[in-house]
């Protein structure tokens, strides 16, 4: 049974999202400010956690710098409909995915059982014999969940380790945005989202560029990404 952390305080929300959730199998904690968020989801062991930006005294976003500092749980941010900016800074801070709201409750089952199905795939799945994948100064350990560039520990989300082992698989290659979105995000790319660009952003921001420069991951416009292969 996944467990779920739900933080919001909208209590009549939470309440509804409680029993929707509990129906579909899931164990739900409920969380209505950010302190007490914070405090649930650095002592329990979720599987996913439910994030609501808007909250009295710590607001989302700093429950997850906070909760990045040590544990890489999947984390859905909801947002206020519209507000591309809380977006954009849940992803900095390490957001594997948001949600406006007011939400469909289906849409979010959906997005939910994508993130855990990706968590899953990242520490049970396929490797190859070894569990490593090197790519010029860069390894990546895909059984112990760990990637290593130019000698240093890169502290990725789990959205962020399945696209760069994406990329990383197919190095040289250019992998299409909808590619790369069906398979990490679980989803058709939507016409205006961003969040695969926000997660590259983020992955380029933690590697650095390359020894000569140049970015690691480029960008084909109107197509995909690829992962340079020295």
């Amino acid at each position: 049974m996944p467990r779920l952390l739900l933080a919001d305080d909208d209590h009549d929300f939470c309440a509804l999202l409680e029993r929707y959730f509990s129906t579909e199998g899931f164990e739900v904690e409920l969380a209505h400010a950010g302190e007490q968020a914070l405090a649930a989801a650095l002592a329990g062991d979720f599987d996913l956690i439910v994030l609501d930006i808007m909250m009295p005294g710590m607001n989302g976003l700093e429950v997850l710098r906070r909760l990045r500092a040590g544990k890489t749980t999947p984390v859905l941010m909801l947002t206020a409909l519209g507000e591309d900016s809380d977006s954009i800074l849940g992803f900095e801070q390490g957001a594997d995915d948001y949600l406006g709201k007011p939400c469909n409750l289906q849409v979010l089952l959906a997005r939910v059982k994508a993130l855990l199905r990706r968590s899953e795939a990242n520490t049970g799945g396929q490797h190859d014999d070894h569990g490593l994948l090197r790519i010029g100064d860069l390894t990546m350990n895909t059984r112990a969940h760990s990637v290593q560039c130019a000698d240093r520990s890169l502290n990725l989300t789990s959205t962020e380790f399945a696209i760069l082992e994406t990329l990383l698989r197919q190095a040289g290659q250019v992998v299409a945005k909808s590619d790369l979105s069906e398979r990490v995000l679980r989803r058709s790319l939507g016409r205006f989202d961003r969040s695969l660009d926000m997660h590259i952003s983020n992955l380029r921001q933690k590697m650095g560029p390359l020894p000569g420069g140049d970015e690691r991951i480029k960008t084909i416009r109107g197509i995909g990404y690829q992962y340079l292969a020295e």
